[in-house]
């Protein structure tokens, strides 16, 4: 058995792939970054830092990669950061994930936290969500 390649690359193209191909969300957001360009408009949703730790099995190699996703806004308020992610929220959270390479084992909601951006002008408000993408070797 060959140690499996990291899936950090390809679950960020997934998560790529399906927030930027989503309707509903693409009606909420500006557009889906994994990188941020100074023409960014509010609101916009950055698939942002990863951990990964192994998870392997008797007959395979698995992994957990841990994403951060970060929604940005100035409206006035968390409104509709929030909204934004339950939107994401519905798409990933016990949701099947197509990660090229591997086999999709589950994904799940770890947590989110609203932050407002301290500096002036002060109305930027900040989403943070964390998701677990737990994926395997492909048999």
């Amino acid at each position: 058995m060959n140690e499996a390649p990291s899936p950090m690359l390809p679950v960020q193209g997934a998560l790529i792939s399906l927030l930027r191909g989503d309707t509903a969300l693409t009606t909420l957001v500006d557009s889906v970054y994994d990188y941020l360009p100074e023409t960014a408009t509010y609101p916009f949703v950055v698939v942002g830092e990863a951990i990964e730790t192994p998870d392997n099995a008797h007959d395979r190699y698995g992994r957990e990669t841990v994403v951060t996703l970060h929604v940005w806004s100035q409206y006035r308020g968390y409104a509709q950061v929030l909204r934004i992610g339950a939107r994401i929220s519905q798409l990933l959270d016990h949701q099947p994930l197509p990660v090229a390479g591997m086999d999709h084992i589950a994904t799940r909601y770890e947590f989110g936290q609203t932050l407002t951006d301290p500096e002036p002008p002060g109305d930027i408000r900040h989403l943070v969500l964390r998701y677990r993408i737990v994926t395997s070797q492909p048999v």
